[in-house]
């Protein structure tokens, strides 16, 4: 009962920063730190994919030092973590509006996906710049224009052909997301996509969510009825 596919929406670093009397930023590096012990005891436990919302596209409202620091974050993430992650056969893949992020960023995010296209043991998918309302809105003018140009008939949009169109095209849909920080909502996060998962939420900040706690949150899986609709 291991799920194929665990989206987790990585929440509380500021608050973890502030109980320390840190500053924000430092809630953001110890977040940093903790994703890379996640995502290697993903891999260990026989998890396919894993989707982290790391950036939503209402974070750029967020104080300009905060951003800043997370841009850096990111740059060295890029360069660092997700390119040594690219050496142990990981496909790295984003999803969300890369224009808003500095040319150096979008290069190196080009770049990781073509470089890890055809790598199949283990994929991580980064929502970076995300909102699901944005990518279902993208999706169905694509589907609009499509129609308009005649390519298909409005009789053929289904649901199959509307998941085509999103950014997640070719990622089976979440078995189990995961919320952390006690926050008890999706946050314009994979709203087609997370129909039918299961949620799981915590009361632990992302920072101090470890290989134990994420064992957790897969025994609480294991233990649900999954139906789909239909009786067991």
């Amino acid at each position: 009962m291991i799920p194929k596919h665990v989206a987790i929406i990585m929440d509380g670093n500021g608050r973890w920063a502030k109980q320390r009397g840190l500053p924000r930023t430092a809630g953001h590096k110890a977040g940093a730190e903790t994703l890379k012990k996640i995502l290697a005891h993903a891999q260990k436990r026989g998890i396919q994919t894993v989707t982290l919302f790391a950036f939503s596209s209402e974070n750029w409202n967020r104080p300009a030092e905060e951003v800043n620091t997370l841009m850096e974050l990111f740059r060295t993430y890029l360069k660092n973590d997700i390119a040594e992650l690219t050496k142990k056969g990981v496909r790295v893949s984003f999803i969300g509006n890369r224009m808003k992020f500095a040319d150096d960023i979008r290069e190196k995010m080009d770049s990781l996906e073509k470089e890890t296209q055809n790598l199949t043991d283990f994929h991580v998918v980064l929502a970076l710049s995300y909102g699901a309302r944005d990518d279902i809105i993208d999706a169905t003018k694509r589907i609009a224009g499509e129609v308009k140009s005649g390519k298909i008939a409005p009789e053929a949009i289904d649901a199959a052909l509307f998941a085509t169109h999103l950014s997640t095209n070719g990622t089976p849909d979440p078995d189990l997301v995961i919320r952390t920080s006690g926050e008890e909502r999706i946050s314009n996060f994979l709203l087609w996509e997370l129909a039918y998962a299961e949620l799981y939420f915590t009361p632990v900040y992302w920072p101090d969510f470890d290989e134990k706690e994420f064992d957790v949150a897969l025994d609480a899986y294991a233990k649900r009825q999954r139906r789909f609709g239909r009786v067991v």
